[in-house]
């Protein structure tokens, strides 16, 4: 079994971003379990004078990445940025190591948001993530108004996702080989 560990970037409770996620459940081929993250608002802000002495919701983040065999992370841009949710859940991660040599996937729900999936992919390559880029597809979700069930009807998006997740399953699985 493949475990994926999917993070949005979003707190937005009606967010395209963890819908698209949550739907990536339904559209993951067999033997690849994705599981969304849903405490990156219970994080606290990144204190380096935390280190060593990390508040449980930054361990619970930390365990379940370390579990995961691949993290797949969709965030929305803001102001021509990653959202301060996702930067600062990462941040909570540099010194620790959970991402070094870890298959990350970056999924994009809007073409339009270019400066903030590069800053992401910048930032998890700085890491040491391992970034899939044929895991990695923007999909076009802005004003369709898709939850979960719509995503996996539309053909051309759920396409998309599944060739996705089948790709991250091919290069996790060929990680595990090396």
């Amino acid at each position: 079994m493949i475990k994926i560990l999917a993070i949005s970037g979003s707190l937005r409770r009606a967010s395209s971003n963890t819908t698209l996620l949550r739907a990536s459940i339904m559209l993951a081929p067999e033997g690849v379990e994705i599981n969304v993250y849903g405490g990156l608002g219970d994080l606290p802000l990144f204190n380096p004078d935390l280190e060593g002495n990390e508040p449980p919701s930054v361990l619970d983040f930390r365990a379940r990445l370390q579990e995961s065999d691949g993290v797949l992370i969709a965030s929305p841009e803001y102001a021509h940025g990653v959202t301060g949710a996702i930067k600062n859940a990462l941040d909570w991660l540099v010194g620790s190591g959970e991402f070094e040599n870890k298959p990350v996937a970056l999924v994009n729900a809007s073409p339009r948001a270019t400066h903030a999936q590069a800053s992401l992919a910048e930032t998890v390559t700085i890491m040491g993530g391992r970034i899939v880029a044929e895991a990695s597809p923007t999909v076009a979700l802005l004003g369709k108004g898709l939850d979960e069930a719509g995503i996996v009807a539309h053909p051309e998006i759920s396409g998309a996702m599944h060739a996705a997740i089948a790709a991250f399953a091919r290069a996790i699985e060929s990680r595990r080989a090396e």
